[in-house]
């Protein structure tokens, strides 16, 4: 075998070159690492897509899969005019607002080659990557609301709440943990989000959900009337795309490529996911008396959700029981949502919110970390619920009296695909 030097590592007799060839190497690694798991968060746009798609009836597919190839596009570039500043602010002192000015400017206007590209978050990635991972996590807690409040909103007023919420609400909210403000400092603890985007986007969902009001026909007489999706495999499809792009939120949460980590974190959330879908099974069989393919699906993301917060301090045994809690919650909850009457298509709310808050208040229960405690882990929830909820039911109040929030019925019943976009999502053409 030829031995080959690395033309990235010349040793020098101080050893100052070898070391800064390593350093730049550590840098380039941990950066890689950073941009693929963006890329994996990115694809789960694409599985959110495919879950709302497929559990929402055929004649609203195109609306809801323009809602979620719009929603990305609106996330990523509504935090960088905003978002990225509100979110990191750079507090002097842990407080609760704070705003980065100059942060915006170098954003903007600064060129490729600028110091900013250089190590950047204790020397893990470059400034740049850390914005685009941001984004798509911010991007993400939109997501959430589109698929609860489907088939009935309208397309500009939920196009209006997005830029708001993901613009300002959000990233406010973020703020204070990954930012650094007044819940970071009090010890409240989220390490990918059960509470900070999954959570936020649930309350913005269950918001949205009492607002717009139910499907025309989805409640009858004291009985819940079920409306069939247009297509389970797409569905399938979509949770599969999700929880690839887990191994991307959850491992990328990490910031860095450190393996220990890194493969640690992938296993907790992967035993979340198997938990919830078996959670799922049961909880679903013993309440319906069938096996139910969607409550199954929505357990496995019940569990991936249950278990973000704590994926790098709760040990796989627990993550199993985390996840296996996570997925009965989700059926649970469902069932109590029809018994209000929320109508809720794709069942957002309960994985979202309710096994968000579950999987919060578990750091506090089952964390390795003396120092994460069940009653600080409750402050935040609560914290961070008033607040989202209050201010999506703030935006879509002003949306509904204003704009408007919901279609006509004749445009709910004959499909938001032929009145808003013209064409339909399935179409089968005949050769004359």
């Amino acid at each position: 075998m030829k031995n080959i030097a690395s033309p990235l590592i010349q040793v020098s007799t101080d050893g100052v070159d070898l070391a800064d060839a390593i350093a730049q190497n550590l840098l380039t690694t941990n950066n890689v690492w950073m941009m693929l798991a963006t890329a994996l968060v990115f694809i789960m746009h694409l599985g959110f897509a495919g879950v709302e798609a497929g559990f929402g009836q055929a004649k609203n597919t195109v609306n809801i899969l323009f809602k979620n190839t719009v929603t990305p596009i609106i996330g990523i570039v509504t935090y960088g005019l905003m978002g990225f500043f509100l979110m990191y602010p750079g507090y002097e002192e842990p407080g609760w607002f704070g705003f980065d000015g100059s942060g915006w400017s170098m954003f903007w206007f600064s060129p490729a080659d600028a110091d900013v590209t250089t190590a950047y978050a204790d020397g893990n990635y470059t400034y740049w990557t850390d914005f685009l991972f941001q984004a798509m996590f911010a991007a993400t807690a939109a997501t959430i609301v589109s698929g609860a409040i489907a088939e009935r909103v309208k397309l500009w007023a939920y196009l209006m709440f997005t830029v708001v919420f993901v613009g300002i609400v959000y990233p406010i909210i973020g703020s204070w943990k990954w930012g650094g403000g007044a819940l970071d400092n009090m010890g409240f603890y989220d390490f990918a989000g059960s509470t900070l985007v999954h959570s936020v986007g649930g309350w913005g969902a269950l918001a949205g959900v009492i607002m717009v009001g139910p499907r025309i026909g989805k409640y009858v007489n004291g009985k819940t009337i079920e409306k069939p999706g247009s297509s389970v495999p797409l569905a399938v499809i979509g949770v599969f795309l999700l929880w690839l792009g887990w191994f991307g939120f959850n491992g990328g949460s990490v910031l860095s490529a450190d393996p220990g980590l890194v493969s640690f974190v992938l296993v907790t959330t992967s035993l979340g996911a198997c938990a919830g879908g078996l959670g799922g099974f049961f909880a679903a069989y013993f309440a319906f008396k069938r096996l139910d393919l969607g409550m199954v699906l929505n357990g496995i993301l019940a569990g991936l959700v249950g278990i973000t917060a704590g994926a790098d301090v709760i040990n796989p045994i627990f993550a199993l029981l985390v996840g296996f809690v996570a997925g009965i919650l989700v059926v649970l909850s469902a069932i109590f949502l029809d018994k209000l009457k929320l109508d809720d298509v794709v069942g957002a709310v309960s994985v979202h919110l309710t096994c968000g808050v579950w999987g919060t208040l578990a750091v506090g229960i089952f964390s390795t970390n003396p120092d994460h405690t069940f009653f600080t882990q409750l402050i935040g929830v609560l914290i961070c619920g008033s607040v989202a909820f209050l201010s999506a039911l703030t935006i879509f109040f002003i949306l509904k009296k204003t704009v408007g929030i919901r279609v006509s019925e004749e445009h709910e019943k004959t499909g938001l695909d032929s009145q808003e976009h013209g064409i339909r999502g399935y179409t089968i053409v005949y050769d004359e």
